[in-house]
């Protein structure tokens, strides 16, 4: 049991353990291997270094130590352990022997099927290996009898066989002399038959023989034969090939056969350049009449297919051609290859660039980025056969210089697409008048504008992309995989565009007179909306919806969201400000025009309100409604709660008595300026052009303190008798019943009305006030 239960400590004990015995070495072994199985299995480190950690490893009791006695141990249990324990201690045993039992019966049938395995396998070798031998043994007697007979014939054969190998190269000669004998009449039937490349293969396998023995008359008659025979053949290679009626390969081989037979080099490769250029010019005239403006010219992918199967496919068979026969040449040969490719590449690029200028007004990227891609991919060939004439380099730059044409093309595009958004606006808004019907709101207006212009930029977008589509050649190209996207697409196209319409609305905001006179006052309110729009999440949406599609990898600074969005809030602001402007213009000509055309100093007494006064209400209220569609409310001061029936307060109060009081007496004029200048020092300044926020109430209080305060000059301006004093104050309560709910504060109309009111009977002879009670019935009667 204790055999089974420690099978740890006797694997490191056996027949090559150390002589001193098991009280010295053998136990540190084992405790060294003890300690890195507890290292494996992550115990601490001091048990992991094979020191002992709990028991004595040398305790009898131990039933994992290695001096384990069973009498020790079951004395042991006896004394110190109940019964209960004892019978626990009797199970857990049982239980692992009878586990380990287990294992070592597993074990042992797991071995004996591999020892049988084994013996069976040996068992095969065996007999395999004793068929092997007696196979070897007779292989090596029929070797050796081989041998032996091979050794005879061999010792038989001697003197034959080396009067067959004289024979022999006595035979081999003679059928060169033959061959020698027959070259005349062989060249002379291959040119007859047109088989020059056999008759240049004769000429030279017996080139060197003839030339070294030409002493001997036989071999000197053949060889000025053989001669006389080459020459012709030369002169109708020649001629074959300046007639230039075949293509390119036949070409070549004419002018390989000429080399072959010694023909000088340099003059070869002149002529070998002017035919092969007068074959592409061919080609070239043949582009040149199809951009001719009589014949209808063909689309631009099919001109690139013939050009690039013409002129491109034939330059590459020239220059391919050229240097293997002329490679003997060197750099001067390459040279001279290089400046004819450049020269009539650059006359195919022109025609290229000419053809292309034509798609410049089409819309369709498509067919033109398929077109760049066939020409760019054909001059991949010549361009690696002649890097030094840089085709590659020209295609490339052309290719760039479409795409910044596309771009430009696309921005002006952009730029025609957003005028023509306004000038539908402009006629939406002139129809309902004209027709005398209800048109779209100004909120439609806005949606319809911004999804076509949102619209019109995506499109945009789809059609440069194909540009930077994988499958295009040129794709992989460092401008547009960085600049072309960054500066381009992103800087110049989009950034460009809403520069541009930011610039195109701030135009409208001119000075009366000029364009913005004739501006619609809600196509500004229009295009501040839209400008706010821009600023508030469009410039946004824009930029990182370009960005994902064109993945920028340009270090060239961009310019940022803030930047764009800061000048379009900037040109929200100045619309707005200026549709405050123009419409505060419009009310305040119909009240100067009703100020100055009127006689006030022989006015009747006033028995209602004036029109004029009724129209600016209206107008006014217009305007709210047309504000509101595009502008949230705002925020108002709190209001007192009889703002809607003050009864002029402000100007029959005991306050506004005691100023016109000394008025009334012709005594005291001078105290009465010098009471109304004093009250101005206390009062509030108005700020009539303060800057306008985006909201409702804003606007109108803006455009109602430009009306009120043109209407306090003008009324400065004029002298009033008392009835006409009487009725600027029924027009200014009438004003005062109904503006004071469109502004922020309505402090801000009592004051200038108040002033107004003020003026008017500074400037009258006999200021005497209407009563209010009266003031109310006119004004509700009106």
């Amino acid at each position: 049991m204790a055999a089974a239960a420690a099978p740890g400590p006797g694997l490191g004990s056996g027949p090559g353990d150390s002589p001193e015995g098991p009280e010295t070495e053998a136990p540190e072994r084992r405790r060294k291997a003890h300690g890195m199985l507890k290292l494996y299995y992550g115990l601490s480190e001091g048990e992991a270094a094979g020191y002992p950690a709990g028991p004595d490893p040398l305790d009898p009791t131990d039933l994992n130590g290695a001096h384990f006695d069973p009498e020790v141990y079951l004395d042991k249990l006896r004394r110190e352990c109940p019964l209960a324990q004892l019978m626990d201690s009797e199970t857990d045993m049982v239980r692992q022997i009878r586990a380990l039992d287990s294992d070592m019966q597993t074990l042992v049938y797991e071995n004996y099927n591999k020892f049988i395995s084994a013996t069976d396998t040996i068992r095969k070798m065996k007999n395999d290996f004793r068929k092997m031998e007696d196979e070897m043994d007779r292989l090596a007697t029929n070797m050796a009898v081989i041998t032996n007979f091979s050794a005879r014939i061999s010792a038989t054969l001697q003197d034959r066989h080396e009067r067959i190998t004289k024979l022999a190269g006595v035979h081999a000669l003679l059928r060169k002399l033959q061959f020698l004998f027959e070259l005349p009449s062989r060249l002379t039937k291959c040119v007859e038959l047109g088989a020059y490349g056999q008759a240049v293969r004769y000429q030279s396998r017996a080139r060197a023989v003839l030339q070294q023995y030409q002493h001997l008359p036989s071999f000197r008659a053949i060889q000025d034969d053989c001669q006389v025979i080459t020459a012709g053949l030369a002169q109708q290679l020649r001629q074959r090939f300046r007639e230039g009626g075949s293509g390119a390969p036949e070409q070549a081989e004419c002018v390989e056969l000429l080399l072959a037979l010694g023909e000088p080099a340099e003059e070869l490769c002149q002529e070998f350049l002017a035919h092969a250029r007068g074959r592409l010019e061919e080609e070239l005239s043949s582009l040149e009449t199809d951009l001719g403006p009589s014949p209808p010219a063909p689309d631009v992918l099919e001109f690139t297919d013939r050009g690039g199967n013409g002129f491109v496919g034939g330059l590459c068979q020239v220059a391919a051609a050229y240097q293997e026969l002329f490679a003997a040449q060197g750099p001067a040969g390459a040279e001279k290859l290089a400046v004819f490719a450049r020269e009539l590449g650059g006359r195919y690029f022109a025609l290229v660039e000419r053809r292309l200028a034509q798609e410049q007004g089409g819309s369709d990227n498509s067919l033109l980025v398929r077109a760049l891609d066939r020409f760019h991919r054909r001059l991949r060939a010549p361009g690696a056969l002649l890097a030094t004439a840089g085709l590659s380099e020209a295609s490339t730059e052309i290719v760039e210089r479409v795409a910044r044409e596309r771009l430009g093309h696309h921005l002006q595009g952009l730029k025609a697409a957003f005028l023509g958004c306004l000038t539908d606006v402009r006629q939406a808004l002139a129809a309902p008048r004209l027709a005398g019907k209800e048109g779209p709101s100004l909120a439609e207006l806005l949606a319809n504008v911004a999804s076509s212009i949102l619209s019109h930029i995506k499109a945009s977008l789809a059609a440069v992309h194909l540009f930077t589509a994988k499958e295009v050649s040129f794709s992989n190209k460092s401008y547009f995989r960085g600049e072309f996207c960054s500066q381009g697409v992103r800087e110049g196209l989009i950034v460009g565009f809403i520069r541009s319409m930011c610039q195109t609305a701030q135009s409208f905001c001119d000075s009366p007179g000029e364009k913005g006179g004739a501006t619609p006052p809600a196509l500004l309110l229009l295009l501040s909306r839209l400008c706010l729009d821009y600023e508030t999440a469009t410039i946004s949406y824009i930029l990182t919806l370009t960005d994902e599609q064109f993945l920028v990898q340009d270090p060239s600074p961009v310019t940022p969201v803030s930047t764009l969005c800061a000048e379009a809030r900037e040109t929200a602001r100045k619309l707005l400000t200026h549709y405050v402007k123009v419409q505060g213009l419009v009310i305040s000509q119909m009240l100067r025009k009703s100020v100055e055309t009127r006689d006030w100093l022989s006015t009747l007494e006033p028995r209602n309100v004036r029109a004029v006064m009724k129209r600016v209400v209206e107008d006014t209220t217009a305007i709210d409604v047309q504000v509101g569609l595009l502008y949230e409310e705002g925020v108002r001061k709190a209001q007192s709660s009889d703002s809607s029936k003050r009864t002029f307060s402000v100007y029959s109060s005991s306050r506004q008595q005691g100023r016109y009081a000394p008025s009334y007496t012709p005594s005291a004029p001078m105290d009465t300026n010098l009471l109304s200048n004093i009250q101005k020092l206390f009062s509030e300044r108005i700020d009539v052009f303060s800057p306008v926020e985006f909201n409702k109430v804003s606007v109108l209080t803006g455009i109602i303190k430009i009306s009120l305060k043109t209407l306090l000059e003008c009324v400065r301006l004029r002298t009033f008798g008392r009835f006409g004093l009487q009725q600027v104050q029924v027009d200014c309560h009438f004003l005062q019943l109904y503006l004071w709910r469109f502004v922020a504060d309505e402090e801000l109309v009592h004051l200038l009305l108040d002033e107004v009111v003020a003026s008017a009977a500074l400037r009258c002879p006999d200021p005497v006030p209407m009563e209010p009670s009266v003031v109310e019935v006119i004004c509700e009667r009106g």
